[in-house]
């Protein structure tokens, strides 16, 4: 890396330019690793070991930590180059303006109808409040390009049982390939050290709370509403704090449960409920290589995707109910009504609305904002995201917008077949899928609409036979 000489007039300047360069470095070769090890692990060679922690500036950790990573790519230009479609391949346009060549929702241009999608800067006063609230939720899974906490959070998993869980299940994967006449197992290596961890996570490492025991006397305790977080709650990422208090009338003690959403913090405490949750398990899927997204849910429920580099596709988990590619389980199976489902990750925002609601009867209104609004919205989060990455990152990104709105299209003809015909649909709901909520009390979940009670009768998307057969993927 060459940096020009001091200029006399600023040398202040060029040292922060320096700090700068510095910080970048580090974190291109913490992405390169970590996606080094998620292509060898997908390929069927395990790590003997985690990834060496990369040293960090002290003066530059605090800027890195919130900053996009540069994975894949090595080369940059101080263009945008946007993605065109000919007849055989994706190519990058020569345009120096990336609005003429990719939609306002960041998917190029060469829509299924040939024409940009509409797009309309937020106005009034709920779409500008929306704005807000998906600009500060755009930053939960950049805190988790911090080279510390991931290197943190290796320490803390038993990687040898996870690897070695792995590389069994992958290798009954490959075996029951080869059985059928397959070239490819269902999933690859990295998928399983995924399903490993989460496994790990659901069973051994998190805690999920109701009501938190008595710290004195170790009784049941009954909730006294909010308060507010003391100054050390806050610091750690506490914007609300529930208070209990112990059932046993001579003890009577409050016990304070602060909501945190620092993932440092919850690495120490190890408990809460589906915020907490989605939160810690979405950054320990980084730490082991994974690429990320943190979905958040309108109806006050978060979860996971992982990106899949043998299926070439986002899978949903939810660690909360140790659930694997079944997105279809809080609406079918939980009977949870929903509006709004958008991805966040370090590198773009998707509305992923389309694969976790597929049917209209589960469909709330969506009345933040109007559409064309929320496309501008995303699509401001998603420069603003990609903004410091090279051409050759942003074309395999916005090709993968494409293909993902591909299937989301394909999930909407599904629908409609599956409504009109009310049988017959491909795709089925697996086992998994049709089963209300596990986690949290009986009276919890019937509050929040997620006893599954509405969804006792039988999906249009099931066939009868369908139904008892195991998701292959799409």
């Amino acid at each position: 890396m060459s940096n020009p000489p001091p200029p006399s007039e600023d040398p202040v300047a060029w040292a922060k330019h320096l700090t700068g360069a510095f910080a970048d470095a580090l974190h291109k070769k913490r992405a390169e690793c970590l996606t080094k090890q998620a292509r060898n692990l997908s390929l069927g060679s395990p790590p003997s070991r985690p990834p060496p922690p990369i040293p960090s500036d002290s003066s530059s950790s605090s800027r890195s930590c919130m900053r996009p990573t540069t994975s894949l790519g090595s080369s940059s230009s101080s263009s945008q180059p946007g993605l065109r479609k000919t007849k055989s391949k994706f190519t990058l346009s020569t345009s120096s303006s990336r609005s003429q060549e990719v939609g306002p929702d960041g998917l190029p241009a060469y829509t299924r109808s040939g024409a940009t999608r509409e797009s309309h800067p937020p106005e009034d006063v709920a779409s500008l409040r929306f704005r807000g609230q998906l600009m500060l939720l755009a930053n939960t899974p950049a805190r988790y390009e911090n080279p510390g906490l991931l290197d943190e959070a290796l320490t803390l998993i038993p990687l040898n049982r996870i690897y070695a869980e792995a590389e069994e299940e992958s290798q009954m994967y490959e075996a029951e390939a080869r059985s059928l006449g397959k070239e490819r197992g269902k999933w690859g290596y990295q998928d399983c050290v995924i399903m490993a961890l989460l496994r790990w996570f659901k069973r051994d490492f998190f805690t999920w709370i109701n009501n938190p025991l008595c710290p004195v006397c170790y009784s049941e305790t009954s909730p006294e509403g909010m308060t507010q977080p003391l100054p050390d709650e806050t610091a750690r990422g506490a914007t609300r704090t529930e208070l209990f208090k112990c059932t046993n009338v001579r003890c009577g003690t409050y016990e304070r449960f602060p909501r945190y959403s620092d993932v440092w913090a919850l690495l120490n405490t190890r408990r809460g409920r589906c915020g907490e949750w989605a939160n810690c398990f979405s950054m320990l899927c980084r730490a082991v290589g994974s690429r990320v997204r943190w979905v958040w849910n309108s109806e006050d429920h978060v979860w996971t995707e992982v990106y899949s580099e043998h299926v070439n596709r986002w899978v949903h988990i939810d660690s909360c109910e140790e659930a694997w590619d079944k997105p279809r389980l809080y609406a079918e199976g939980w009977g949870k009504k929903m509006a709004y489902c958008i991805a966040f990750s370090h590198d773009g925002v998707t509305d992923v609305t389309r694969r976790y609601v597929r049917l209209q009867k589960y469909a709330l209104p969506r009345t933040k904002c109007p559409e064309a609004v929320l496309v501008h919205i995303l699509n401001e989060i998603r420069t603003m995201r990609r903004e410091r990455l090279s051409p050759s990152d942003i074309k395999r990104l916005e090709k993968e917008d494409y293909l993902e709105e591909v299937e989301f299209r394909k999930f909407e003809w599904q629908a409609l077949e599956a409504e009109a015909a009310k049988n017959g649909a491909r795709r089925t709901t697996t086992p998994g899928e049709k089963r209300p909520r596990q986690s949290g009390t009986t009276d919890w979940k019937h509050r929040r609409g997620e006893n599954g009670i509405a969804s006792e009768t039988v999906s249009p998307l099931d066939t009868p036979d369908a139904r008892m057969m195991e998701h292959d993927g799409h």
